[in-house]
């Protein structure tokens, strides 16, 4: 449901949260709701959020997710694996060009496919939070730790040149935060690479509520670039880079997202998993942050 500015505006009068992006209390203006979450958006840097209760992430993110079980998950995230790895082994390429090797951390590492390309070049380490994917990454012989990127987890990895987060961000609780841990064990000169969606795009203000990527309480939040760099800046990092880049997307994964935003239900889309179409809707970003060499 989308509300008319109108409606929107009176329903926010007198609302304000402590936005991340700022690190200040905010207005915010209530976008729309979707499936049952109030969606704001932060007046000053455009920060979107979902408010939503009783979602419990380690019972969300399990097999099914990865697997069709849901509409806003993927597909066939394993059988996949061969478009994946080869979009994988671009974004690899694509890192090496602002750091050419050390260690590397990937937060939310899946099924471990981007760092079978990584370990090329890097010293490789993950963290993921559903079992069945950690299982196997370590059948893999990769080293990945099941849970979240907190205090503990990080400090038992020690201090690295390069953090991923692709399509994580979105999904943390507590995205500054998370930020803020990543900065502090990243060594100078280092750098955290992150994907997310764009809702400053304009595909992300034309379709509201029916954006693709507007899936709370999945995507608890939904980033700017200006809500980006206000983020990062204060805690030491400088936007080094931000694009808008192509992605090779499993044929499968598209229909499946077509599906859901059509409202059309059934079985997990399988075909097509192994083939892949280039797109680029300008609605995601791909930035870079650098930590100082002092």
């Amino acid at each position: 449901m989308t509300l008319s500015p109108q409606t929107a505006h009176s329903s926010a009068l007198g609302m304000s949260r402590l936005c991340p992006g700022c690190a200040r209390t905010t207005a915010h203006t209530l976008r729309f709701k979707k499936n049952g979450s109030d969606i704001l958006q932060c007046s000053a840097c455009g920060l979107g959020r979902a408010e939503t209760t009783n979602f419990d992430p380690k019972t969300y993110y399990t097999a099914d997710y990865f697997s069709g079980g849901h509409a806003d998950g993927y597909s066939d995230y394993v059988g996949a694996e061969t478009v994946l790895r080869r979009e994988f082994a671009g974004t690899v390429d694509f890192i090496r060009s602002f750091r050419a090797g050390g260690k590397l951390l990937e937060i939310g590492c899946a099924f471990g496919f981007f760092l079978q390309e990584a370990q090329k070049y890097f010293e490789v380490a993950g963290i993921e939070l559903a079992d069945d994917a950690v299982a196997h990454c370590l059948r893999k012989e990769l080293h990945v730790r099941q849970g979240v990127a907190d205090r503990a987890s990080l400090e038992q990895l020690g201090c690295v040149d390069v953090i991923v987060l692709l399509d994580v961000i979105e999904h943390l609780p507590e995205p500054q935060e998370t930020l803020d841990l990543c900065s502090r064990h990243l060594n100078p000169g280092g750098v955290i690479v992150i994907s997310t969606g764009d809702f400053a795009s304009m595909v992300a203000r034309l379709s509201g509520s029916k954006w693709r990527l507007m899936t709370p309480p999945q995507h608890l939040w939904y980033f700017t670039p200006e809500s980006m760099r206000r983020m990062s800046a204060r805690i030491g990092l400088s936007v080094e880079h931000l694009d808008h880049p192509w992605k090779s997307v499993p044929v499968s994964l598209i229909l499946f997202q077509l599906r859901r935003m059509f409202g059309i239900g059934g079985a997990p889309v399988t075909a097509g998993s192994s083939i892949a179409l280039p797109v680029n809707l300008f609605d995601a970003m791909r930035i870079v942050l650098r930590k100082p060499l002092q």
